[in-house]
């Protein structure tokens, strides 16, 4: 049988956990001149190389932060008052107060398709995940310590810059 890609995704990333988890703690503490500009270049290249629709992972696997704001937006969506479709899909986490989705996969992850079925309104944690458009780099490698583990796309990127930066 012939692992899938994201299958192969997670091997590698068991692998090499420890060896990105140091480079990335590297970057953070020693903040090496003209990484901003490493990662944007990488960055570049791993979109030309990503489909994110063959993954979904994390969707299947990680759960966005709903801002008051996405709520009254999907909420109004579905007919439903915030207080309502908190009830139905929600729950506040107690550490953060944050609201997260109380199941997983995503509810509104189609998993024939791997589509969001409320793209064009999810949260805006969904819009702009996995994070890369965060700058400076070195201020965000906290989200990308979390994400590699979960995101091919992150670990292509973070996988490019240890190739161009060698030991940092």
């Amino acid at each position: 049988m012939v692992p899938t890609h994201l299958q192969l995704f997670k091997r590698l990333m068991k692998i090499n956990r420890r060896r990105f988890r140091y480079f990335l703690t590297r970057l953070e503490t020693v903040k090496p001149r003209g990484v901003n500009k490493v990662a944007a270049e990488a960055d570049k290249e791993v979109w030309a190389e990503t489909d994110c629709l063959a993954c979904a992972n994390c969707c299947k696997t990680m759960t966005p932060t709903f801002t008051n704001k996405d709520i009254k937006r999907i909420s109004a969506h579905f007919g439903q008052t915030p207080a309502g479709f908190k009830e139905q899909w929600l729950y506040r986490e107690r550490s953060t107060g944050d609201w997260m989705n109380r199941k997983q996969p995503c509810q509104f992850l189609d998993k024939s398709t791997n589509k969001c079925s409320i793209y064009e309104i999810r949260p805006d944690d969904c819009r702009g995940f996995p994070h890369h458009h965060k700058k400076p780099f070195t201020e965000w490698v906290h989200v990308y310590k979390q994400n590699v583990e979960y995101c091919p796309a992150t670990y292509k990127l973070v996988e490019k810059m240890m190739e161009r930066m060698g030991r940092v």
